[in-house]
């Protein structure tokens, strides 16, 4: 017998026929998973007699070492219990939620003359939080109206009424702007500033058809009593509220505080969208990915969306509408699979939701690959340069000389926007005498692709001059010889703004400095010019070598080679006494090279 079977047998033997969280342990000690149960005893047993289909669960089974469990009073304690115990330990084989955000809160401060402002700090010190909004901007946008409508204190002043009454503070610029009525100094009765914010509480909850028939009736009575200023002030009120429902999405009057839940998947993810309604207006609209890791059964897993969203949103509503039966128990609480009405369409609104997360979800997923940032960038470099195909190959050339010595010119490759150095050449000019970078860029241009046309080797889609008009033009001479024009894009760029020039056309375009496109084009320009230089470095440091050791009188080129193959350096035979270089080159040639270099120094 296995010591370590009969252990998992005694441990499940021992567990009690009632609801609870069970752990799995594994031979470190470490928690692998966690699971509620409304039977521990029937739930874990499961794991263990049957053939798991899903090779997660087969492996999750093998890795069990230890098992222990809490046992708690209600199916909702449970759920509860092993949410939380996931967030904490985060166990690798149990699904886990992709939703680590800390979502921000409005707060009614509990002071004097209450501060209403955003936090994602929920402190339970009295004060009353409103949320949590899952898009930044909308609450920005509630704040706002508020503050529109609600003349607010925004300091931190202790306004205890003895402060006030000590005459202690000043005014500041908003009250003098209108946006505060000074309760400072005692310009503001703290009734009133209650008053406004019991208003605007009720705004927060979504009880705004309230509050416009309270101020209606307000209206009303100062305007019966003639205080017609203080009536308009109300009716501007009103306005702003009226106009603040409309922009609400109002799904029913007759749905009252209702979360609403959808459920879809695929084979690695599960996708729950949560709707808040509260007197017939969404006021909360959240979605959440759950990374599948064992065969977890759907309902499983809208449950833990379930409790986790409703912990995070401090939702108390009592009736739950989910997409499917759920065998499962929650206090004071009823889950509803509606077939038909105002709550079906609720319900198919959130799955349209939840679709609409999934796909672009998988499409960031997509985006995320190589081969997808290759192509949108192909793709965005064709929109800028007025491409009529992608520049997958791409082709920059570079002309270097220092006053018209040595006169050479690279030409570097690039393949999907990233260089192909074994594809980079370099050129000799051949036939320009001087510095004339407009004919050396003809003739490099005429000799790369007459060679590939007779090569019958591929060609770009985009040639990339370093340099302007001019520099543009003579590669355009080339390529009407080849008759290549309209074959092969061609564009040039001038260093000192930038500036992109096109074929027949005068005027540049600038690209955003932050555009990929001008990034890729900045990349050739210098990897060009960088090849080049180097090569042009090389050949006149060759020249200056050869030049050097050709002056001596009586040194040939068989000499020299000899002499460079053993030494490396010019500078090294420089210092060598006579009958160290004659080992190389005989007594004669040693003493002329020895004397030559005495004489020089």
């Amino acid at each position: 017998m296995n010591p370590q079977i009969d252990k998992i047998k005694e441990l499940v033997a021992a567990l009690p026929n009632k609801p609870g969280v069970y752990q799995y342990f594994n031979s470190d000690g470490i928690i692998i998973y966690v699971g509620k149960a409304k039977d521990l005893k029937k739930r874990v047993s499961s794991y263990f007699v049957k053939n798991h289909e899903y090779g997660k669960t087969r492996i999750l089974v093998k890795k069990i070492c230890d098992i222990k469990h809490i046992v708690v009073d209600t199916e909702q304690d449970a759920l509860l219990l092993e949410n939380n115990l996931i967030k904490k330990y985060q166990p690798r084989y149990n699904a886990l939620l992709k939703d680590d955000k800390t979502f921000p809160w409005i707060c009614v401060k509990s002071e004097y003359f209450p501060r209403i402002f955003s936090t994602r700090n929920f402190v339970r010190d009295g004060s009353t939080y409103f949320g949590p909004y899952t898009s930044t901007r909308t609450l920005k946008v509630v704040l706002d109206f508020i503050k529109q409508i609600y003349p607010l204190r925004t300091c931190n002043l202790n306004l205890s009424p003895q402060q006030i009454a000590e005459g202690k503070y000043k005014v500041c610029l908003e009250y003098h702007i209108g946006n505060c009525l000074g309760p400072c100094i005692g310009k503001q009765a703290e009734d009133n500033y209650i008053q406004n914010i019991q208003e605007i509480k009720d705004i927060l909850k979504g009880n705004i058809s309230h509050l416009i028939k309270v101020i209606k009736e307000k209206m009303q009575q100062l305007a019966s009593e003639l205080k017609f200023e203080e009536a308009q002030a109300v009716k501007e009120k009103l306005s702003h509220l009226e106009n603040y429902q409309s922009k609400s999405t109002i799904v029913s009057p007759t749905i009252h505080n209702v979360d609403v839940f959808s459920y879809i998947d695929d084979e690695k993810s599960a996708y729950v969208n949560f709707l808040k309604v509260v007197n017939g207006a969404i006021i909360q609209v959240h979605t959440v990915e759950i990374k599948k890791n064992t065969e977890e059964e759907k309902e499983s897993l809208l449950l833990m969306a379930i409790a986790d969203i409703r912990q995070k949103m401090q939702s108390m509503s009592r009736e739950i509408i989910v997409p499917f039966s759920l065998d499962y128990e929650l206090e004071n609480v009823q889950f509803l699979v509606p077939q038909r009405g105002d709550k079906k369409k609720l319900l198919d609104l959130s799955m349209r939701n939840a679709f609409y997360y999934k796909r672009e979800k998988l499409k960031q997923q997509t985006n995320r690959t190589p081969q997808a940032r290759v192509d949108r960038l192909m793709e965005t470099m064709q929109k800028d340069l007025r491409l009529t195909q992608q520049p997958i190959h791409i082709e920059g050339f570079d002309n270097s000389n220092i006053q018209g010595t040595n006169p050479v010119a690279s030409c570097v490759v690039f393949k999907n926007g990233k260089p192909s150095k074994r594809d980079y050449r370099h050129f000799n000019i051949k036939t320009v005498t001087g510095a004339n970078d407009f004919a050396s860029m003809e003739e490099i241009i005429y000799r790369r692709y007459s060679r590939l046309l007779n090569e019958n080797e591929s060609l770009p889609q985009l040639i990339v001059i370093d340099g302007g008009k001019g520099q543009l033009g003579a590669a355009v001479n080339s390529l009407q010889k080849l008759n290549l024009i309209g074959k092969v894009a061609v564009i040039g760029i001038a260093k000192r703004l930038e500036e992109i020039y096109f074929p027949g056309d005068s005027v540049p375009i600038y690209l955003d400095k932050n555009s990929e496109s001008l990034k890729i084009i900045q990349h050739i320009r210098n990897e060009s010019h960088r090849f080049g230089v180097a090569f042009h470095r090389q050949k006149r440091s060759g020249n200056f070598i050869k030049s050097e050791l050709e002056n001596i009188q009586g040194i040939g080129p068989k000499t020299i080679e000899e002499l460079m193959k053993e030494f490396k350096s010019v500078e090294k035979i420089k210092t060598l006494p006579a009958n160290e270089l004659d080992k190389v080159v005989g007594a004669a040639k040693a003493k002329l090279i020895h004397e030559y270099f005495q004489k020089g120094e």
